[in-house]
This record gives C-alpha cells, structure tokens and sequence, in this order.
C-alpha cells in the first residue's frame, strides 16, 4: 500500500464516525511504520472528524505503528488500550487523551452494529390478519 493510498483509505474510513458525538477536541498524529510509510492527522473536533496528510505539531498524542493497525484502530476493530498493551502501536505524548480516542471509536463501531437493514420484498402486498368475533355473552 502506496503512503496516498493510505491516506484515501483513511478518509474513507472516518467518514463513517458519528462526529455528533464529539465534544471535546483530539488531534492524534499517525506515523505509519514499514508499507505506505509516512505521517498523517486525525482531528477530531466538535462535530468534525479531518484527515490530512501532514504532521500535527500541536497533537494530543502520536500513535506509531503500521498502516493496517491505523486502519483497524480507526475502523474501531482494535482497541488502542489494548494495543499499547501489546506493544503493537506506540503512543508518545498525552496517554489520557487515548482514553477519548478508544470513546468516538467505541460509539462508531456500536452505532453499526447497532443499525439493521431492513427491506420490503417488492410487489409482495401485507396479508391482513383474520379476525374473530366472538359471541356475544347473554345477559339475564
């Protein structure tokens, strides 16, 4: 994977989180390690969530690791606790702010797997349901 292919999957990949859950600001620096090597932002602020292809000096934290583990963190399938637990991303800077991260990707990932589909069988028309009367009970 090409550095400007990774920057186009990421973006792609951000689209998809609920940015109305964001409240606090969180600028975190990726520099991606081995295949598509390079640095690029994610910023997340009130209602927005940027990806650009540059370094951020003012980051919260950087995240050191490969493009596949970015992309798996991003997409809220890894949990970045975790993964510096494991050692396989190296967070250098504000540890507390990986917190807020782990929390607009949590909400991302429940938001999908928390929406179903749902689809009408076309030209099939609702079969109405059958209804009984009962007898009318005799009064004395």
């Amino acid at each position: 994977m090409t550095y400007e292919n990774l920057v186009k999957e990421v973006k792609k990949v951000v689209k998809v989180i609920d940015a109305s859950i964001i409240k606090e600001h969180l600028a975190v620096e990726f520099d991606i390690e081995g295949n598509g090597e390079g640095a690029f932002y994610v910023e997340f602020k009130e209602n927005i969530v940027e990806v650009e292809p540059y370094e951020y000096y003012d980051h919260d934290f950087r995240v050191r690791c490969s493009a596949d583990i970015a992309i798996k963190l991003l997409k809220g399938e890894l949990n970045p606790i975790s993964e510096v637990d494991k050692g396989t991303i190296v967070v250098e800077g504000t540890n507390g702010k990986l917190i807020l991260l782990e929390n607009y990707l949590k909400a991302e990932v429940k938001e999908k797997k928390t929406t179903k589909r749902t689809t009408k069988s076309a030209g099939k028309k609702p079969v109405p349901k059958k209804v009984t009367k009962k007898p009318a009970s005799k009064t004395k």
